[in-house]
């Protein structure tokens, strides 16, 4: 993360960096749309305050890029503070959605039958890239967690106020902290194996790479790294 001071040497290297790509598109006769393209600031509150207006643009040919506060990128919802709050509303939004819609369902097919319908067009929603919002506080992802209860008292006919701990047991449908653990520790186990990206399996180091004196070296445990910061 580089200090707002660099900003003003930063935004003319990625100026140049697009006309580099609007000029390789052009030799192929394509075109860059610049209404298409979109241009976000990442940072914390201080200091995105601390940039002045002028300083966030970026100018393509004759268009001025004007930054955004959030962009989607493969269905993921980033937003410039990286708190993941707007890709967890979007999520929510869209699942409740669905859950409207499936509302008529259980009298019609039965509990099995909507239960699977739920977990396809609900569940995968919530596990969809929830890898990402690893390690938010539980007040950011807990608007999924309602998500899964509400799908939960759809599935069985509960009411607002009966609980859905017992319900969801019977479902397998683990809590949304649960699944997002669960996640992380599939991709881990895929990139031990080996099936998995290499750019992702460098990433995992053991311990004994390192301190192979230790005792846990012997455990086959993994280095996590250390920030100072938890923005990112």
């Amino acid at each position: 993360m580089r200090p707002p001071s660099q900003v003003q040497s930063i935004a003319p290297r990625l100026q140049h960096c697009i006309a580099d790509v609007a000029s390789w598109c052009g030799s192929r006769r394509l075109q860059l749309n610049a209404a298409e393209t979109e241009l976000m600031w990442f940072g914390s509150t201080a200091s995105l305050r601390s940039l002045s207006q002028s300083r966030r643009t970026v100018v393509i040919g004759s268009d001025i890029l004007q930054p955004v506060e959030s962009v989607r990128n493969l269905g993921v919802h980033l937003d410039s503070k990286l708190s993941m709050q707007t890709h967890v509303a979007k999520v929510t939004q869209t699942c409740f959605f669905q859950l409207r819609r499936l509302r008529q369902i259980p009298r019609l097919l039965g509990r099995d039958v909507t239960a699977n319908v739920v977990a396809a067009l609900v569940l995968t929603r919530l596990d969809y890239g929830n890898a990402l919002i690893a390690g938010l506080p539980y007040w950011t992802i807990a608007p999924l967690e309602r998500v899964i209860n509400t799908a939960t008292r759809l599935v069985y006919g509960l009411r607002l106020r009966d609980h859905v701990t017992d319900a969801t047991i019977k479902l397998h449908w683990l809590p949304i902290c649960a699944r997002i653990q669960y996640k992380l520790c599939l991709l881990v186990h895929r990139a031990l194996i080996g099936q998995s990206p290499s750019y992702v399996a460098e990433l995992l180091q053991p311990v004994t790479a390192r301190h192979p004196s230790l005792r846990s070296a012997n455990s086959n445990a993994l280095l996590v790294p250390r920030t100072s910061l938890k923005f990112g």
